[in-house]
Protein backbone atom coordinates (compact mmCIF):
# COMPACT_ATOMS: atom_id res chain seq x y z
CA UNK A 1 0.00 0.00 0.00
CA UNK A 2 1.62 3.34 -0.99
CA UNK A 3 2.28 5.75 1.82
CA UNK A 4 1.34 9.44 1.72
CA UNK A 5 3.79 11.53 -0.28
CA UNK A 6 4.65 14.29 2.18
CA UNK A 7 7.89 16.14 2.82
CA UNK A 8 9.99 14.79 5.67
CA UNK A 9 11.17 18.25 6.74
CA UNK A 10 9.09 19.03 9.81
CA UNK A 11 7.67 22.42 10.71
CA UNK A 12 7.64 21.71 14.45
CA UNK A 13 8.24 18.98 17.00
CA UNK A 14 5.49 16.34 16.99
CA UNK A 15 5.12 14.94 20.50
CA UNK A 16 4.31 11.35 21.31
CA UNK A 17 1.08 12.52 23.00
CA UNK A 18 -0.77 15.76 23.71
CA UNK A 19 -3.98 16.26 25.68
CA UNK A 20 -7.03 17.45 23.71
CA UNK A 21 -8.37 20.26 25.89
CA UNK A 22 -10.79 22.80 24.48
CA UNK A 23 -12.73 25.89 25.56
CA UNK A 24 -15.43 23.83 27.30
CA UNK A 25 -12.92 22.23 29.67
CA UNK A 26 -11.23 25.56 30.38
CA UNK A 27 -14.55 27.25 31.13
CA UNK A 28 -15.71 24.34 33.31
CA UNK A 29 -12.53 24.44 35.39
CA UNK A 30 -12.84 28.22 35.70
CA UNK A 31 -16.47 27.90 36.77
CA UNK A 32 -15.46 25.41 39.46
CA UNK A 33 -12.92 27.90 40.77
CA UNK A 34 -15.46 30.74 40.69
CA UNK A 35 -17.99 28.58 42.55
CA UNK A 36 -16.00 28.70 45.75
CA UNK A 37 -15.89 24.91 45.96
CA UNK A 38 -12.63 23.62 44.49
CA UNK A 39 -11.98 20.36 46.33
CA UNK A 40 -14.23 17.27 46.38
CA UNK A 41 -17.76 18.56 45.98
CA UNK A 42 -20.73 18.75 43.60
CA UNK A 43 -18.69 18.44 40.39
CA UNK A 44 -16.96 15.32 41.66
CA UNK A 45 -20.33 13.74 42.41
CA UNK A 46 -21.60 14.80 38.97
CA UNK A 47 -18.54 13.27 37.30
CA UNK A 48 -18.95 10.00 39.20
CA UNK A 49 -22.59 9.78 38.15
CA UNK A 50 -21.88 10.71 34.52
CA UNK A 51 -19.06 8.16 34.31
CA UNK A 52 -21.24 5.36 35.67
CA UNK A 53 -23.99 6.34 33.23
CA UNK A 54 -21.49 6.29 30.35
CA UNK A 55 -20.57 2.73 31.28
CA UNK A 56 -24.23 1.76 31.28
CA UNK A 57 -25.16 1.91 34.96
CA UNK A 58 -26.47 -1.55 35.86
CA UNK A 59 -25.71 -1.26 39.56
CA UNK A 60 -22.10 -0.14 39.40
CA UNK A 61 -20.83 2.71 41.59
CA UNK A 62 -18.06 5.17 40.78
CA UNK A 63 -15.40 6.43 43.18
CA UNK A 64 -13.39 9.38 41.82
CA UNK A 65 -9.78 9.55 42.98
CA UNK A 66 -6.70 11.65 42.33
CA UNK A 67 -4.95 8.92 40.29
CA UNK A 68 -5.50 5.42 38.99
CA UNK A 69 -2.69 4.37 41.32
CA UNK A 70 -4.79 5.58 44.25
CA UNK A 71 -7.78 3.66 42.90
CA UNK A 72 -5.80 0.42 42.64
CA UNK A 73 -4.47 0.88 46.18
CA UNK A 74 -7.96 1.53 47.56
CA UNK A 75 -9.35 -1.47 45.68
CA UNK A 76 -6.81 -3.93 47.07
CA UNK A 77 -7.15 -2.48 50.58
CA UNK A 78 -10.94 -2.82 50.42
CA UNK A 79 -10.52 -6.46 49.35
CA UNK A 80 -8.40 -7.16 52.42
CA UNK A 81 -5.09 -7.77 50.64
CA UNK A 82 -2.24 -7.69 53.15
CA UNK A 83 1.06 -9.19 54.33
CA UNK A 84 1.62 -12.77 53.20
CA UNK A 85 -0.77 -12.44 50.24
CA UNK A 86 0.23 -12.75 46.59
CA UNK A 87 -1.26 -10.84 43.65
CA UNK A 88 -0.60 -11.97 40.07
CA UNK A 89 0.09 -9.28 37.44
CA UNK A 90 1.91 -8.96 34.10
CA UNK A 91 5.53 -7.84 33.92
CA UNK A 92 4.73 -5.64 30.89
CA UNK A 93 3.07 -2.76 32.70
CA UNK A 94 3.86 0.46 34.51
CA UNK A 95 5.16 0.05 38.04
CA UNK A 96 1.99 1.59 39.51
CA UNK A 97 0.11 -1.64 38.83
CA UNK A 98 2.13 -3.57 41.37
CA UNK A 99 3.63 -0.94 43.65
CA UNK A 100 0.22 -0.74 45.32
CA UNK A 101 0.56 -4.42 46.25
CA UNK A 102 3.71 -3.57 48.17
CA UNK A 103 1.97 -0.61 49.86
CA UNK A 104 -0.13 -3.24 51.63
CA UNK A 105 2.78 -5.51 52.50
CA UNK A 106 1.72 -8.15 49.97
CA UNK A 107 3.84 -9.53 47.13
CA UNK A 108 3.22 -9.20 43.40
CA UNK A 109 3.88 -12.31 41.33
CA UNK A 110 4.87 -11.21 37.83
CA UNK A 111 4.04 -13.35 34.81
CA UNK A 112 4.66 -13.23 31.07
CA UNK A 113 2.35 -11.92 28.37
CA UNK A 114 0.78 -13.28 25.21
CA UNK A 115 3.23 -12.68 22.32
CA UNK A 116 0.52 -11.35 19.98
CA UNK A 117 -1.68 -9.16 22.19
CA UNK A 118 0.94 -8.33 24.87
CA UNK A 119 -1.81 -8.85 27.45
CA UNK A 120 -1.38 -11.13 30.46
CA UNK A 121 -1.38 -14.82 29.49
CA UNK A 122 -4.08 -16.85 31.31
CA UNK A 123 -1.90 -19.98 31.16
CA UNK A 124 0.83 -18.08 33.01
CA UNK A 125 -1.71 -16.93 35.61
CA UNK A 126 -2.79 -20.50 36.25
CA UNK A 127 0.81 -21.68 36.59
CA UNK A 128 1.62 -18.91 39.11
CA UNK A 129 -1.19 -19.67 41.59
CA UNK A 130 -0.05 -20.78 45.05
CA UNK A 131 -1.87 -21.16 48.38
CA UNK A 132 -0.94 -17.50 49.07
CA UNK A 133 -2.57 -16.13 45.91
CA UNK A 134 -5.45 -13.78 46.66
CA UNK A 135 -6.01 -11.71 43.52
CA UNK A 136 -5.31 -11.24 39.82
CA UNK A 137 -4.64 -7.81 38.27
CA UNK A 138 -5.04 -7.95 34.48
CA UNK A 139 -3.87 -4.89 32.52
CA UNK A 140 -5.68 -4.05 29.27
CA UNK A 141 -2.48 -3.22 27.42
CA UNK A 142 -2.68 -0.27 25.03
CA UNK A 143 -6.48 -0.33 25.15
CA UNK A 144 -6.98 -3.94 23.99
CA UNK A 145 -9.08 -6.09 26.33
CA UNK A 146 -7.51 -9.04 28.09
CA UNK A 147 -9.26 -12.44 27.62
CA UNK A 148 -11.49 -11.74 30.60
CA UNK A 149 -13.65 -14.84 30.21
CA UNK A 150 -10.61 -17.06 30.87
CA UNK A 151 -9.27 -14.83 33.66
CA UNK A 152 -12.60 -14.67 35.47
CA UNK A 153 -13.01 -18.43 35.13
CA UNK A 154 -9.61 -18.98 36.77
CA UNK A 155 -10.55 -16.56 39.54
CA UNK A 156 -13.84 -18.36 40.23
CA UNK A 157 -12.14 -21.74 40.20
CA UNK A 158 -9.58 -20.67 42.81
CA UNK A 159 -11.64 -18.20 44.83
CA UNK A 160 -9.54 -15.20 43.78
CA UNK A 161 -10.41 -11.51 43.54
CA UNK A 162 -9.98 -9.64 40.23
CA UNK A 163 -8.97 -5.98 40.02
CA UNK A 164 -8.75 -4.74 36.44
CA UNK A 165 -6.10 -2.13 35.68
CA UNK A 166 -8.08 -0.33 33.00
CA UNK A 167 -5.80 2.70 32.83
CA UNK A 168 -5.62 2.25 29.04
CA UNK A 169 -9.11 0.90 28.51
CA UNK A 170 -11.69 3.67 28.19
CA UNK A 171 -13.79 2.63 26.34
CA UNK A 172 -12.72 -0.95 25.65
CA UNK A 173 -15.11 -3.88 25.27
CA UNK A 174 -14.71 -7.63 25.72
CA UNK A 175 -17.22 -9.92 24.02
CA UNK A 176 -19.55 -6.96 23.55
CA UNK A 177 -19.45 -5.81 27.17
CA UNK A 178 -17.71 -2.61 28.20
CA UNK A 179 -14.76 -2.87 30.57
CA UNK A 180 -16.16 -1.71 33.90
CA UNK A 181 -19.26 -3.89 33.53
CA UNK A 182 -17.53 -7.28 33.68
CA UNK A 183 -17.70 -9.56 36.72
CA UNK A 184 -14.49 -8.26 38.29
CA UNK A 185 -14.47 -6.99 41.86
CA UNK A 186 -13.14 -3.54 40.95
CA UNK A 187 -12.08 -1.83 37.70
CA UNK A 188 -9.83 1.24 37.78
CA UNK A 189 -9.46 3.84 35.00
CA UNK A 190 -6.87 6.59 34.56
CA UNK A 191 -7.33 10.21 33.49
CA UNK A 192 -3.63 11.06 33.30
CA UNK A 193 -2.57 13.64 30.69
CA UNK A 194 -2.03 11.17 27.82
CA UNK A 195 -5.08 8.94 28.42
CA UNK A 196 -8.21 8.78 26.28
CA UNK A 197 -9.78 11.44 28.50
CA UNK A 198 -7.87 13.56 30.99
CA UNK A 199 -8.42 15.50 34.19
CA UNK A 200 -4.71 16.34 34.38
CA UNK A 201 -4.25 13.82 37.18
CA UNK A 202 -7.10 11.57 38.27
CA UNK A 203 -8.82 8.24 38.09
CA UNK A 204 -12.08 6.41 38.67
CA UNK A 205 -12.77 3.07 40.31
CA UNK A 206 -16.02 1.25 39.62
CA UNK A 207 -17.55 -1.67 41.46
CA UNK A 208 -20.95 -3.25 41.85
CA UNK A 209 -20.26 -4.26 45.46
CA UNK A 210 -21.70 -1.56 47.80
CA UNK A 211 -19.47 -2.64 50.71
CA UNK A 212 -16.32 -2.27 48.60
CA UNK A 213 -17.50 1.12 47.31
CA UNK A 214 -18.21 2.34 50.83
CA UNK A 215 -14.83 1.20 52.15
CA UNK A 216 -13.05 2.90 49.24
CA UNK A 217 -14.90 6.16 49.87
CA UNK A 218 -14.03 6.14 53.56
CA UNK A 219 -10.37 5.33 52.91
CA UNK A 220 -10.20 7.88 50.06
CA UNK A 221 -10.35 10.73 52.59
CA UNK A 222 -8.47 9.98 55.81
CA UNK A 223 -10.77 7.20 56.99
CA UNK A 224 -13.49 9.71 57.91
CA UNK A 225 -17.05 8.48 58.03
CA UNK A 226 -18.39 11.69 56.40
CA UNK A 227 -16.91 13.55 53.48
CA UNK A 228 -16.06 17.23 53.63
CA UNK A 229 -18.72 18.24 51.11
CA UNK A 230 -21.52 16.82 53.27
CA UNK A 231 -20.13 18.41 56.43
CA UNK A 232 -19.52 21.87 55.03
CA UNK A 233 -22.70 22.24 52.99
CA UNK A 234 -25.16 20.97 55.57
CA UNK A 235 -27.80 23.56 56.48
CA UNK A 236 -27.68 22.40 60.10
CA UNK A 237 -24.58 22.12 62.29
CA UNK A 238 -22.78 19.01 61.03
CA UNK A 239 -19.17 19.51 62.00
CA UNK A 240 -18.81 16.17 63.74
CA UNK A 241 -17.15 13.17 62.08
CA UNK A 242 -15.36 10.06 63.23
CA UNK A 243 -12.14 8.51 61.91
CA UNK A 244 -12.90 4.81 61.55
CA UNK A 245 -9.63 3.73 59.85
CA UNK A 246 -6.16 5.13 59.04
CA UNK A 247 -7.11 6.33 55.58
CA UNK A 248 -5.37 8.13 52.73
CA UNK A 249 -5.61 11.45 50.88
CA UNK A 250 -6.84 10.25 47.51
CA UNK A 251 -9.84 12.46 46.72
CA UNK A 252 -10.40 14.16 43.36
CA UNK A 253 -10.85 17.93 43.21
CA UNK A 254 -13.88 19.63 41.67
CA UNK A 255 -11.55 21.48 39.31
CA UNK A 256 -10.36 18.15 37.89
CA UNK A 257 -13.87 16.68 37.89
CA UNK A 258 -15.20 19.69 35.97
CA UNK A 259 -12.68 18.93 33.24
CA UNK A 260 -13.69 15.28 33.41
CA UNK A 261 -17.37 15.97 32.80
CA UNK A 262 -16.54 17.87 29.62
CA UNK A 263 -13.96 15.33 28.44
CA UNK A 264 -16.44 12.50 28.99
CA UNK A 265 -18.99 14.29 26.80
CA UNK A 266 -16.36 14.38 24.03
CA UNK A 267 -15.30 10.75 24.43
CA UNK A 268 -17.42 9.34 21.54
CA UNK A 269 -15.63 11.71 19.17
CA UNK A 270 -12.27 10.90 20.72
CA UNK A 271 -12.88 7.18 20.20
CA UNK A 272 -13.84 7.69 16.58
CA UNK A 273 -10.71 9.76 15.94
CA UNK A 274 -8.39 7.24 17.59
CA UNK A 275 -9.92 4.40 15.57
CA UNK A 276 -9.51 6.40 12.38
CA UNK A 277 -5.84 7.14 13.12
CA UNK A 278 -5.15 3.51 14.07
CA UNK A 279 -6.74 2.32 10.83
CA UNK A 280 -4.59 4.74 8.81
CA UNK A 281 -1.44 3.47 10.52
CA UNK A 282 -2.43 -0.11 9.79
CA UNK A 283 -3.06 0.73 6.13
CA UNK A 284 0.09 2.75 5.49
CA UNK A 285 2.58 0.78 7.60
CA UNK A 286 1.55 -2.67 6.42
CA UNK A 287 4.37 -2.93 3.86
CA UNK A 288 7.14 -2.21 6.38
CA UNK A 289 9.06 -4.84 8.35
CA UNK A 290 6.91 -4.25 11.42
CA UNK A 291 4.62 -6.21 13.71
CA UNK A 292 1.58 -3.97 14.05
CA UNK A 293 -0.55 -4.05 17.20
CA UNK A 294 -3.34 -6.57 17.45
CA UNK A 295 -6.83 -5.22 16.84
CA UNK A 296 -9.87 -6.06 18.93
CA UNK A 297 -11.86 -9.14 18.06
CA UNK A 298 -14.72 -8.58 15.62
CA UNK A 299 -17.54 -6.71 17.32
CA UNK A 300 -15.37 -5.36 20.12
CA UNK A 301 -13.80 -1.93 20.71
CA UNK A 302 -10.09 -1.19 21.10
CA UNK A 303 -9.55 2.11 22.94
CA UNK A 304 -6.24 2.73 21.09
CA UNK A 305 -4.63 4.53 24.00
CA UNK A 306 -1.29 3.43 22.49
CA UNK A 307 -0.09 2.42 19.05
CA UNK A 308 2.89 0.13 19.67
CA UNK A 309 4.85 -1.10 16.67
CA UNK A 310 7.51 -3.82 16.89
CA UNK A 311 10.45 -4.23 14.57
CA UNK A 312 10.75 -7.54 12.76
CA UNK A 313 14.01 -9.47 12.78
CA UNK A 314 16.44 -8.21 10.16
CA UNK A 315 15.27 -4.61 10.32
CA UNK A 316 17.79 -2.05 9.01
CA UNK A 317 17.90 -0.38 12.44
CA UNK A 318 17.31 -1.64 15.94
CA UNK A 319 14.72 -0.17 18.29
CA UNK A 320 16.98 2.54 19.68
CA UNK A 321 18.18 3.42 16.19
CA UNK A 322 14.63 3.95 14.93
CA UNK A 323 13.78 6.06 17.98
CA UNK A 324 16.84 8.24 17.31
CA UNK A 325 16.04 8.51 13.59
CA UNK A 326 12.51 9.69 14.39
CA UNK A 327 13.83 12.11 17.00
CA UNK A 328 16.20 13.52 14.35
CA UNK A 329 13.05 14.24 12.34
CA UNK A 330 11.40 15.97 15.33
CA UNK A 331 9.00 13.11 16.00
CA UNK A 332 8.52 12.02 19.59
CA UNK A 333 8.15 8.38 20.63
CA UNK A 334 8.10 6.32 23.80
CA UNK A 335 8.48 2.70 24.93
CA UNK A 336 5.67 0.93 26.81
CA UNK A 337 7.22 -0.49 28.86
CA UNK A 338 10.57 -1.33 30.28
CA UNK A 339 9.23 -4.58 31.81
CA UNK A 340 9.07 -4.64 35.58
CA UNK A 341 11.50 -7.56 35.77
CA UNK A 342 14.22 -5.23 34.44
CA UNK A 343 13.79 -2.54 37.13
CA UNK A 344 16.24 -2.85 40.03
CA UNK A 345 13.65 -2.95 42.80
CA UNK A 346 11.48 -5.70 41.32
CA UNK A 347 14.42 -7.58 39.79
CA UNK A 348 16.44 -7.72 42.99
CA UNK A 349 13.64 -8.23 45.48
CA UNK A 350 12.13 -11.17 43.61
CA UNK A 351 15.26 -12.44 41.83
CA UNK A 352 13.79 -11.99 38.37
CA UNK A 353 15.63 -12.59 35.11
CA UNK A 354 14.76 -11.84 31.47
CA UNK A 355 14.70 -15.58 30.74
CA UNK A 356 11.66 -15.93 32.99
CA UNK A 357 9.62 -13.66 30.68
CA UNK A 358 10.60 -14.49 27.08
CA UNK A 359 7.61 -12.89 25.33
CA UNK A 360 7.73 -9.62 27.26
CA UNK A 361 11.49 -9.51 26.83
CA UNK A 362 11.33 -10.07 23.06
CA UNK A 363 8.62 -7.42 22.72
CA UNK A 364 10.58 -4.93 24.80
CA UNK A 365 13.67 -5.26 22.62
CA UNK A 366 11.74 -4.24 19.50
CA UNK A 367 8.82 -2.01 20.58
CA UNK A 368 8.19 1.67 19.90
CA UNK A 369 5.09 3.66 20.80
CA UNK A 370 4.50 6.13 17.97
CA UNK A 371 2.36 9.29 18.18
CA UNK A 372 -1.38 8.74 18.51
CA UNK A 373 -3.60 11.42 20.03
CA UNK A 374 -6.92 12.96 19.06
CA UNK A 375 -5.54 16.46 18.43
CA UNK A 376 -3.15 14.95 15.88
CA UNK A 377 -3.94 16.01 12.30
CA UNK A 378 -3.79 13.78 9.26
CA UNK A 379 -0.74 15.78 8.19
CA UNK A 380 0.91 15.08 11.55
CA UNK A 381 0.31 11.37 11.06
CA UNK A 382 1.55 11.52 7.49
CA UNK A 383 4.87 12.83 8.83
CA UNK A 384 5.22 9.78 11.08
CA UNK A 385 4.28 7.39 8.29
CA UNK A 386 6.65 8.99 5.79
CA UNK A 387 9.49 9.04 8.32
CA UNK A 388 9.05 5.33 9.10
CA UNK A 389 9.09 4.52 5.39
CA UNK A 390 12.30 6.50 4.94
CA UNK A 391 13.95 4.85 7.94
CA UNK A 392 12.75 1.27 7.42
CA UNK A 393 11.67 1.00 3.79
Amino acid sequence: MPHPAVPIAPTSFLPFARPDIGPAEIEAASAAMRSGWVTTGPKTKEFEQAFVQYLGGNGIEGIAVNSATAGLHLALEALGIGPGDEVIAPTLTFTATVEVVRYLGADPVLVDVDPVTLNIDPAQIRAAITPATRAIMPVHYGGLACPMDKILAIAREHGLKVVEDAAHALPTTWQGQVVGQLQSDVTVFSFYANKTITTGEGGMAVTRDPAIAQRMRVMRLHGMNRDAFDRFTSKTPAWYYEVVAPGFKYNMTDIAAAMGVEQLARLPGFVQRRQYLAARYRQHLASLPLILPADALEGDTHAWHLYVIRLQEGSRLDRDGVIQALSDRDIGTSVHYVPLHRHPYWRDRYQLTPQMFPHAETAYQSMISIPLFTAMSDADQDRVIAALHEVLG
